[in-house]
């Protein structure tokens, strides 16, 4: 919201309201304790029926969120918990909530591939634990590149978060190695031109 130029997050929160009316939507509080975070997603909640409140998982401290998450899933607040990174986290969270108010766990694949950790095997278990909860889903956060979508159906994620660059990517699935090849070699002849290298 920063990079696209807004000033006001409430203001700029409900105008994309106005367009995306069908779809769910998740705004973050950025509260960093109990009071401030229950008291920002009471508001946020009620900006829209497909509005989810966005929570990490802990605070800035390290201390687990799961009185809040508690008592806001109760009250029907549908919830995004995000930052989280492992199995042991998700069971953390399931055991917070009911059965019936909707939560998305927002894994960050992504950045734990980026710290050289492989995020699979963690997701493979947080979708099975939330297996047992009809209204509990495991989002796959963080994409680095168009195979991780791929990946995501294969381990049966059931939402995935992509920026649009790696969206025009993923459109042009389908290409065979030779098509690849070809594409490759007329991309190294282009910048040899355009460098006007010589040997």
């Amino acid at each position: 919201m920063r990079k696209a130029g807004a000033k006001d997050y409430t203001m700029y929160s409900k105008k994309i309201l106005e367009v995306l009316t069908d779809k769910p939507i998740s705004f973050e509080v950025f509260g960093d304790d109990y009071d401030s975070i229950k008291s920002q997603a009471l508001k946020i909640k009620d900006w829209g029926k497909n509005v989810y409140v966005k929570i990490p998982i802990t605070n800035s401290k390290g201390v687990f969120m799961g009185r809040v998450i508690n008592e806001l899933n109760n009250s029907n607040v549908k919830l995004n918990i995000t930052a989280v990174y492992s199995h042991s986290q998700t069971k953390q969270i399931l055991k917070q909530i009911n059965s019936k108010t909707k939560i998305i766990i927002s894994m960050f694949a992504g950045r734990a591939a980026d710290s050289g950790i492989d995020p699979l095997p963690e997701l493979k278990k947080s979708i099975l634990a939330a297996r047992k909860f009809k209204n509990a889903k495991i989002l796959w956060a963080s994409v680095r590149e168009p195979y991780n979508y791929t990946q995501a159906k294969q381990i049966g994620c059931h939402i995935i978060t992509i920026p649009p660059k790696i969206i025009e990517k993923i459109e042009s699935f389908g290409k065979t190695f030779k098509d690849l090849t070809t594409e490759t070699v007329k991309g190294f002849l282009l910048d040899s031109k355009k460098s006007k290298f010589k040997v």
